[in-house]
This record gives structure tokens, sequence and C-alpha cells, in this order.
């Protein structure tokens, strides 16, 4: 019960409450006595002093705490965190014994007083720097982000049971026996810090000795040096820096209102002790209530602005009302936030960076930043009021300067805390290999010389193919050496690459390979002696239109044809149509396959032509048993852009060795094509095989309509169309920043996305629990096996529906973010590095709007992140389906690979009560499902 309890309200996971209830008690401990501790020695300061001696201690405390960073520092690389945190506490408990015997004995002069209100400032610093150290290494990324808002809450408690407990033993029986107990709980301390070491950090000693030897180099630098070559660290210091100031001038006003008001010490520590309490009370409602949330909502950075804002309006408040009661309000925002929100967002915003330069920088940032920048504010206050006696009124406006300044920080560490999310993700996935592998830059126009003068036919046909929309007079030397290259498709491509360039370029080289025996190349070559050479039309055609050689003649009858579209005059004149008619008849009851390359230059020519009187020569060849004339029946059917071919060709998308050609055709039909996909699509008339290859035909027309036609393949049941179209989508977004996409509209199609993930887990879950229960009793041992195979078989098909549908969310996130971004998470996520995954889901944490993210997180960290075993999987809520609801979910929900797996299952299982389900699928679009769907209710109605 306690631990659904603290699992619902706090997230707190099996395994992690015993540490997590000692990191509580730990600073719980540290608290208290800093609010017994202070309070006394505060009261005591402005009692001898005066409010006006507070700058000075400011500065003093700036000064000291320069040369305390430095030894500390010292000590934090010779010794071990335990060994120093352990010392610290054990030194200033006996400080503050003393301090209490003092106070029964002796008298408290002006230097003591100095010495002990530092003292005081540098315990409140030291000690929780080393707490929240020791978090950090305690918790990774993710725990922190659930777990810290529960151990800040014992601060809080801490800071609520001091102050009232100072009140209490202050009023009964005086400062030293308050002073006196602070130094008992601090003793305490220890032994519950060794607890902690040999709990957790122990473990993780292999761990933290590899990833120190990794960044060995900037761990033994100077803090200073460290912080200022990271932007993230110099960010956070400065943001630290002013916060810093903006409250010590806050303190300073409070203080000051409040000592004129109440003269007496004794009544004056409870008054503090009262209010600094009351302040965490509140705080305590934050944390418990409110600071997951709004973290989880708003993020780390822009929960840091909470703060700097409250002060903000809470300063404009004391400048129309100069009143104690205004500061009250102000000290209790910077009391109450500083202690809650601004506590968590600023631990968890130095996460990312590396064990053991925050080990140094924080210590650095905590206790120097944090002194020298309550220095700053005591200069500041010492000018403002010894030197121009101004009224304290006047700080307000300083402060909300700050504020301004604090705020504009805290914008610039936004991106630097994603950055450092990024370099840790892609250092975790570095490689050795990639690390080591040799680079050689080499332009273009160099690697296109080398790979034209090799013998390499395959390489050289794909550079031809990519230069053929460019015009590189550097490269004509080598492109007319390849016309002596013994490929003749090598050949073809060179002459229709030298159509680029002036007219007759080697003419008489090209003419002579009018009388070789390859139909590609004397098309190409009369192609380009047509355009190329002092032949007028009526005298090229004379020439070679009755030529003997039907190498020759089949070619100049393609060029005709080709030249009809601007000549309709030149084609009646060496009648056309009648040269076809009878080519058609010598060609097409020959089945010889020397003969294909005529019957492929007829089909060319048939479409060039553009008669649809010969088309039926064209219908028959697509499904010609010869691949190689099907081949150019497609590029036939493409070149005549007649819509009675659309269809025939999408559909050829679906066969592997027909698809390139398919795709070529169907660019022909340009942009206008997808309008009409699109009214194929909305009737159904399309196949799941043949839509799953149309996003990129879609995406090569660049323009709106493809995005519209893309967008309306998201709403697939085929996980793989929706996929595909998601990368359409990106490529499209990536070639043309014109172009329009509906962010609401992404926005729902990822929610829509995670839904079928979330279904698809269940379905995983489902099936695996009814796998494990039927692992046993069945009628027989094939029954069972059969049964167990098909099952195991749904399994298989449901896991790779996971994966790819995470990679259409991850394919959608990258056109609302991105893209870099999106891939680099989706890297680490992916990756067996589990601080890859941590680093990778905590910068999604921050980077996502929350509707989006509170959809997408539990899913990927259901399937990808293990944090303290199985439990970690409680997260998200697994619905458990019975086989029969779950076979009823997938055939409604699923396509046409799942349907068929499941109407499989069905009928091994030899169930009629699955009878009226398999009914519906009869009526199944699809010819193959509906056609498995008879079959299956056949063997089921026999059973009968």
């Amino acid at each position: 019960m306690i631990k659904i309890f603290l699992h619902k309200t706090f997230g707190i996971r099996d395994g992690e409450i015993y540490i997590s209830f000692l990191m509580q008690i730990y600073i719980f401990l540290i608290i208290t006595v800093l609010l017994i501790i202070k309070p006394i020695v505060n009261a005591l300061f402005l009692s001898e002093l005066g409010a006006e001696q507070l700058p000075f201690g400011y500065l003093f405390v700036a000064l000291v705490a320069v040369v305390t960073t430095y030894y500390y520092n010292r000590w934090v690389k010779r010794f071990s965190l335990l060994r120093v945190t352990s010392l610290s506490l054990l030194i200033f408990s006996l400080c503050f014994i003393t301090l209490g015997v003092i106070i029964t004995y002796f008298n408290l002069n002006n230097v003591l007083l100095y010495i002990y209100y530092i003292g005081v400032s540098l315990f409140a610093v030291i000690t929780t720097s080393q707490f929240w150290v020791l978090a950090n290494l305690v918790f990774n990324t993710r725990e922190a982000k659930r777990l810290f808002g529960f151990i800040g809450a014992g601060a809080i408690i801490g800071g609520i049971f001091g102050g009232y407990l100072t009140s209490i033993i202050v009023s009964s029986f005086g400062n030293a026996t308050a002073v006196i107990v602070a130094a008992v709980f601090l003793l305490v301390c220890i032994p519950i810090l060794r607890k902690i070491w040999s709990i957790k950090i122990k473990k993780l000693n292999i761990y933290v000795r590899a990833q120190r030897k990794n960044y060995d180099s900037d761990a033994h630098e100077p803090a200073l040096k460290i912080i200022r070559k990271s932007k993230h660290l110099t960010y956070l210091a400065l943001i630290t820096g002013f916060g810093v100031i903006v409250a010590k001038l806050v303190d300073f006003q409070f203080s000051d209102f409040a000592n004129k008001a109440i003269p007496d010490p004794d009544e004056l520590a409870s008054f503090f002790g009262f209010w600094f309490s009351s302040f965490n009370v509140i705080a305590l409602i934050l944390q418990l209530f409110i600071t997951n949330k709004v973290l989880s909502k708003l993020g780390v950075s822009s929960t840091l602005l909470v703060l700097p804002l409250g002060l903000a309006l809470g300063s404009l408040l004391f400048l129309t009302f100069p009143e104690l009661w205004v500061l009250v309000i102000i000290k209790g925002v910077d009391g109450s936030f500083k202690q809650s929100l601004n506590k968590a967002a600023v631990e968890l915003s130095i996460m990312p960076i590396p064990f053991d330069i925050k080990n140094q920088a924080k210590s650095f940032i905590d206790v120097a930043v944090d002194s020298i920048a309550t220095g700053l504010a005591g200069l500041m206050l010492i000018l403002l009021i010894k030197r121009f006696n101004l009224p304290t009124a006047y700080i307000t406006v300083i402060v909300l300067l700050l504020a301004f300044v604090w705020i504009i920080l805290i914008y610039k560490l936004r991106e630097a805390y994603f950055n450092s999310f990024r370099q840790n993700i892609q250092r975790n996935l570095v490689t050795n290999s990639l690390k080591n592998k040799p680079y050689r830059k080499e332009t273009t126009l160099n690697l296109s010389r080398n790979i034209l003068n090799s013998n390499e036919e395959t390489e050289i046909l794909s550079i031809l193919d990519r230069l053929s929309v460019y015009k590189l007079k550097a490269l004509l030397p080598e492109l007319k050496a390849l016309l002596d290259h013994p490929s003749n498709k090598v050949k073809t491509k060179v002459i229709n690459q030298l159509y680029n360039f002036d007219k007759g370029v080697a003419i008489e080289k090209i003419k002579s390979f009018i009388h070789s025996n390859d139909h590609q190349l004397v098309h190409a070559a009369l192609s380009y002696v047509l355009e190329h050479s002092n032949f007028s039309h009526v005298d090229f055609f004379t020439e070679y239109l009755d030529d003997s050689d039907p190498y020759i003649s089949s070619a100049a009858l393609l060029c005709l044809a080709e030249e009809v579209g601007d000549n309709n005059d030149l084609g009646n004149h060496f009648n056309l149509h009648k040269r076809i008619e009878k080519q058609i008849n010598e060609l097409f009851i020959d089945n010889d396959k020397t003969k294909q390359g005529g019957i492929a230059k007829l089909l060319l020519t048939i479409a060039y032509s553009n008669s649809e009187k010969f088309f039926p020569y064209i219908n028959i060849n697509l499904k010609n048993n010869n691949p190689y004339i099907v081949k150019y029946a497609i590029k036939a059917a493409g070149i005549t852009t007649h819509s009675q071919y659309i269809i025939i060709l999408i559909e050829f998308l679906s066969e592997k060795e027909y698809r390139k050609a398919a795709v070529k055709a169907l660019k022909n039909y340009s942009s206008g094509i997808s309008k009409t996909i699109l009214k194929f699509e909305q009737n159904d008339k399309l196949s799941n095989s043949a839509k799953r290859h149309l996003p990129m035909l879609i995406k090569s027309f660049n323009n709106q309509s493809s995005v519209k036609i893309l967008m309306r393949f998201l709403k697939s049941r085929d996980v793989n169309i929706r996929l595909e179209a998601t990368r359409a989508l990106i490529k499209l977004k990536s070639k043309n920043e014109s172009l329009n996409f509906n962010k609401r509209r992404l926005k729902k199609e990822i929610i829509k996305e995670c839904r079928y993930g979330k279904e698809t887990l269940d379905a995983l879950a489902s099936m695996r629990h009814i796998i494990a229960l039927n692992s046993i009793d069945t009628n027989s041992d094939d029954d069972r096996n059969e049964i167990s195979i098909a099952r195991k078989s749904i399994v298989e098909v449901l896991d790779e529906q996971l994966i790819t549908s995470l990679k259409s969310i991850f394919n959608l996130l990258s056109l609302l973010y991105d893209e870099a971004d999106i891939k680099v998470s989706y890297s680490g996520l992916m990756s067996d590095v589990k601080e890859a995954q941590i680093n990778a889901l905590e910068f999604l944490d921050n980077l996502l709007q929350s509707q989006i993210k509170t959809q997408i997180l539990p899913l990927i960290e259901y399937y990808n992140i293990n944090e303290g075993g199985s439990s970690s999987k409680n997260q998200l809520e697994i619905e458990l389906l019975d086989e029969y609801n779950l076979i009823n979910m997938l055939l409604r929900k699923r396509g046409k690979r799942m349907k068929l797996e499941i109407l499989h299952l069905i009928r091994v299982l030899n169930d009629t009560s699955y009878i009226s389900l398999v009914n519906q699928q009869t009526l199944h679009k699809n010819k193959e499902v509906k056609q498995f769907a008879f079959n299956t209710l056949f063997a089921l109605t026999n059973k009968q």
C-alpha cells in the first residue's frame, strides 16, 4: 500500500524507496541545522552591529570564500567526495559547539560576530553543494527528474522544522542550547552519508573511474577554466551569481525593515524563525504538489524563469506600496520558490555535465560564485547606502534591472543545456572505428574525372547519370575518350551527355556507331546525328528509314516518332502510322529473343507517336513473359501520359523487378498525377503493396499537393506505408522550405501513432501472456506446436510493427522540431548504451511540448529504457486482452499482413466461435485477405 502511494504520488519505484529516504533525511538535517544557526547568528549580528554592517559582512564572505574555494578544490581533486564531505560536517559541527560555549560563558565581540556570520554563509553553500553533488552521483538524469522533487521536500521540511524549533528552543532555553542541538544534528549526517555511499556509490566506482578517465584533461584544470570553456557552465554560473545578488538585496531590505520594526534581538530571532519556517511551508506545498508538474509541463529552462519573474512582480508592488508586508511577500517568493521550483530546476540543469567536471564546477559555482556574488551585493549596498546615502527603496529598482538580465541569461542557458545533451548522446555513440577512420577530401570534379578514367563500367554509368543535368566543359576530354570504351552502354550514355555541349562534338565518331549491332546505341547515334549534323530532317529520314539494316530502320522510325510531337507534317510525309503497322505485323507474334530490341524500340515509337489505336500493342506487352520487353512497355506507357495507364503503372511498384521503371514512367505524368492518386486512394483502388512505394514518387513532384497526399497516406492502416510517407515528407521539407506543413495536423498524427504504439504494446503483452498460459495444456503435441508457432509469428509481426511505428513517430517529430536534434535523440534511444538512452530521453523531455511528450515518453521508456529492472515498465499501464478480444481488435485495426496472420491462427485454433469475425473479413476489399478468409471459414464450417 505504501509502495503504491509513493509510486503514484512521487514517482518512486521499487528499489528506490530506501535510498530516497536516506537522501531526504540527510538534506533535512542539513537545512534544519541551517535554519537553527542562521536566524540566531543573523539576529546577534543585527542587534550588535546593525543592518548597515550587513554589506560589509557580504563583502567579507566573498573574500573568504575565494580563498576557501581554492583549497576546497584541491581537496576535491586529492580526496574522495566521501572524505571531504565527512570532514566538512565534522569541522562545522565543532565550530557550532564552540559558538554555543562562547554564547554561554563569554561575550561575542565584533570580530567573532563577523567570523560566525561568514562561517554560517559558507556552511550554507558548502554543505548543500556537497549534498547535490552526491545526489548527482547517486541518481542518473531520469531518476533525478522523478526523485529530486521528493528529496528536495526534505530540505523544505527541514526549513520548516528548523525554523519553528529555533523559535521554541530560543524562547525557552536561549540561543546557546539551540546552537548545541544544531551541532548534534550535523554529526548525525555523517553515518547517513556513509550508509548512502556504501549502498549506492561503491557500485558505481568502475563506471565513475571509466568516466573520469575520458575527461582527464579537463578534470585537472582549474575550476574557473573549466567553466569558461563551457557555455553551459558559464551561463549557469552567471545565473547563480545574479540570483544571489538579487537575493541578498532582497534580504537586506527585509532585514533592515524588520530590524527597525523589532529592536529586541530575541523577538527579532523569533520573527525571522517564524517567517523562514512559514516560507518553507509554502515551499513544501509547492515541492510536493507543484514542482514535478511544472517541470514536466514547462521543462527545466522555463521553470528557471518562475523565480526572477516572481521577484520582479513583487518589486513592482513594493514601488507602489513600500511597506514591510510587501517585503515579506517578496522574501516569501524568494524563500519558497528558490527552495522548490528553482532548486529542482537548477540541480537538473547541471545534470548533462560529466560527473568529474560537475564535481569541481558545481563546488566552485555553489561556493565561490555564490560568495563572490554576495560580496558584489555588499559593495553595491555600501555604495548605495554609505556613499550616496540613498533610501533602501532604490534597491528595488536595481532588483528589477538585475532580474531582467537574469531572465536573458536563462534563455541563453536553454540552448547550451540542449547542446550538452546532444554532445552527451553523440559522445556515447562514437566508436573507435569512426574516430580512426581516415577521411580524404576530394572535390566533385576530381572525383568524377578519376571515375571516368577508370575501367569500372558500373561506376562510370553511375557518374554519367549524375552528370546528365550538367554541362561540365572540364570533363569533355574524358567524355570523348569514353567513346572508345568497350561497353555499348557507356557509349550510349556518353552520347546522351554530349547533347549538353556545342553542336557537332565528335560527330564523325558517333556516326560510325549507326552501323553497330546494339539497338540503344544505334538509336542514340542516330538521334545525335539528327540533332547535330547538317542533314535536313527530310534528307535524314529519306536516307535511314528504308535502310536494309533493321537496327537502323527501326531506330530511324523511333527518331521520326520523337520528332512528330513538334512536326506532324513530317510524320504524314513519311507515313509514320503505316510504318508502325508494318512493324507491328512483323514483330507481333515473334517471340525470338533476338528481336526483343526491335520490340522495345517499336513500343517507344508507338508511345512517342501518341496514336491510341496502337496502344493495345503496349497493353499486350505489359503482360509479356520477357522482363526486358515489360520494362520497355512500362516506359512506353509512361511516355504516353495516358490516364488508362496510371493504375497499371502504380501496381507495377509492388514488383521489385519493375519498380524503378514504373517510378520513372509515372514521373512523366508530372505533379498532376498527385490529385488522381489521391482520388484512387480515397476510393481504395490501390493495393497496400503498391501504395507503400508511392510516397517517394509523390515526393519527387516537390509541391504542396505532394504534402497533401503524403499526409493522407498517414491515415493508412499499414504501418509501413505510414513510415514511407513520413520519410518522403522529411525529404520534401529539406528540399523545399516554402512548403507548408500543418503543425496541428502533424501533432494529431504523432498522437495517433503513439496510440497505435500503445495498442501494439498491449497486443504484444497479451499474446505473450496467452502463449505462457497455453504452453502446457492443448489437445495434442502437433496442435500445440502449430498454435504456438502461429502465436509466435504474430508476436514477431507486432514487434516489427512497433519498431516501424516508433520510426514513424520520430520522423514526424523531425517535421515539427530540428531534424538533427530528433535524429541524435533517436540514435541515443535505440543504442545499447544506457547513458545515451537516458540522456536522449531527458533531452526529449525538455525539447517536446507537453501534449506530445506525455504520449511519447511513456511509450519509449517502456519499450527501451530499463531503469532499475522491470519495475520501470510500470510507468505505462498495459491492458491485457483475452484471445478473442485481441483477435477482434487486430482484425479491425490492422493491415493485410496482420489479418493474414490472425486468420491463420483462427484456422489452426479451429474454434467455431470465431466464425462471425472471419465472416466480416470475407467482405474485405483486398483479394488475398478475402480469399484467405473464405478458406478459413470453409475449414471452420466443415468442423460443424
